[in-house]
């Protein structure tokens, strides 16, 4: 007899659990507690969908490429159906700056290199049409998890769960997909079993809003004017979408609380979009109409869940993925791309044995091997990012000669390499791309000497690979704003 998943969600995590089990014959049941997509196709599901468990779902999405291999590499089917309903696939030769075209010559390894981009809500719309026909996968929607059965032991096992209406379901194991609105880990703790976890901010809050280009208008042509940039105290981006649709995303610091409580106002938006050169050909109204509210997104806490700590499980028959295992800062836009590797994890673990202890550990392993480098990384960075977003509101602060140095290396070393070096770039975006640890291109000696080579050469020498300012400075964008750009020292006190 096959196995019976119970798995709690059905959204990108959910999805993807059940793309990776379904083909090997077990027996699939997404508990989602959201009503199912409109009829209409992938416009109703942008405009009327009701998702109440998924808070990111209207914000910008660009997908990886480790996502979009896996699809391209088990469910080719999948990856058609996603073209056929709008969504693109932006190449390695599509983001390469004139200077890297002057050299670049096509390797096999670009075919690696691509991401899939289109609205969340058309992702997640068509994935769902293609698992609902999987013949050993039952969908069903507006189904609320209340809580866990659990039979006592050392460790205690989950068996099922017990649903709001009354009923209770039994399976074999129980996965946890239901993100950041779960609330499996507070049943387990009810019950003594307390999953170790490592939270902290990512410093950051989002708003997003969608557009849509004009009949016969094309996006701007990609030039040496950033359409994505950091400033410190604001960072942006555009992401083209499906259907001659894009978003854009301007991210503050948490710290800069007139900003993030101004920037949710339509107006306010559109003003800091015309004030950054590299999204104004983006909102000119003769190209493109806004098709949205401004969305916000806050309380962005990054989070790590040990199952099985020190090589002890603490439960058996349960299983968390996606954002339920492991959170990230949607900045570094490897939320889909985590969940996809877990399920997939996931699936390794319980094909390589039927014990369930057996079974943890490995899933386990495989995850911090697969994910940890990535949230390390970007732990470290979002520190650092909270840290600049401090000084950008103090006019006075003076980097030691370190920073110094530091920031120069960054900006004058390798983001010169990478936007002059197709080679060098296509060695950063595989790490970029989690298709090899993150800061291995750069341990490389051949590729730290050629970084150290463009920065040795300084700006003069090095000025085509620069880009034009992405943006006013604080005080300036504060002003244009009507906002005060005067640091409150008790918001600084207290960050």
């Amino acid at each position: 007899m096959s196995e019976k998943i119970l798995v709690i969600g059905a959204g990108m995590a959910g999805l993807w659990t059940a793309l990776a089990l379904a083909p090997t014959g077990r027996q699939v049941i997404l508990l989602e507690r959201d009503p199912p997509p409109p009829e209409g196709g992938p416009e109703a599901a942008f405009t009327d969908w009701s998702r109440r468990g998924v808070g990111q779902l209207r914000h910008s999405h660009a997908f990886l490429a480790r996502l979009r291999n896996l699809i391209r590499d088990e469910h080719p089917a999948l990856l058609a159906d996603l073209l056929a309903a709008g969504c693109r696939e932006l190449t390695f030769q599509d983001n390469l700056t004139a200077a890297q075209r002057q050299s670049y010559q096509p390797k096999p390894v670009d075919q690696d290199l691509v991401i899939l981009t289109s609205r969340r809500t058309t992702l997640e719309f068509v994935i769902r049409r293609y698992v609902e026909a999987l013949p050993n996968v039952t969908l069903r929607p507006e189904t609320f998890v209340q809580g866990l059965l659990v039979e006592p032991g050392d460790p205690p096992r989950v068996t099922g769960v017990r649903l709001q209406d009354g009923g209770e379901l039994t399976g074999d194991v129980v996965v946890d997909a239901g993100g950041r609105t779960s609330g499996a880990t507070d049943d387990l703790a009810a019950i003594g079993v307390a999953l170790p976890q490592e939270v902290e901010p990512s410093g950051v809050v989002y708003f997003t809003r969608h557009y849509r280009l004009r009949p016969g208008a094309e996006e701007p042509p990609r030039g040496k004017t950033p359409a994505t940039g950091d400033l410190d105290y604001l960072k942006f981006g555009v992401f083209p979408g499906d259907n001659g649709c894009f978003s854009i995303t301007l991210c503050c610091p948490e710290v800069e609380e007139e900003l993030r409580k101004a920037i949710v106002d339509p107006q306010v938006f559109d003003a800091v979009c015309n004030a950054l050169p590299g999204l104004v050909p983006w909102v000119d109204p003769q190209r493109s109409e806004a098709t949205s509210r401004v969305f916000g997104m806050g309380d962005l806490l990054s989070r790590w869940i040990d199952l099985a700590p020190e090589g002890r499980p603490l439960v058996l028959g349960y299983v968390a993925v996606g954002d339920s295992l492991v959170r990230t800062n949607p900045l570094y836009g490897r939320g889909c791309s985590f969940a996809a590797v877990s399920a997939v994890a996931l699936r390794d673990a319980l094909r390589a044995t039927p014990d369930p202890a057996g079974r943890l550990l490995g899933y386990q392993a495989r995850i911090r091997q697969e994910l940890r480098p990535y949230y390390d990384v970007m732990r470290d960075t979002d520190r650092q990012g909270i840290r600049r977003a401090r000084r950008a509101m103090q006019p006075a602060y003076q980097p030691s000669l370190r920073a110094r140095l530091t920031r120069s290396f960054v900006e004058d070393g390798v983001t010169v390499a990478l936007r002059s070096d197709p080679d060098l770039m296509r060695a950063f975006l595989r790490g970029f791309h989690m298709l090899e640890h993150p800061q291995a291109w750069l341990k490389r000696p051949e590729n730290l000497a050629r970084v150290l080579g463009y920065w040795a050469r300084g700006r003069r020498r090095n000025a085509e690979a620069y880009r034009p300012p992405a943006g006013p400075g604080r005080r300036e964008m504060l002003e244009r704003l009507g906002l005060s750009p005067d640091a409150d020292p008790r918001r600084l006190a207290a960050a």
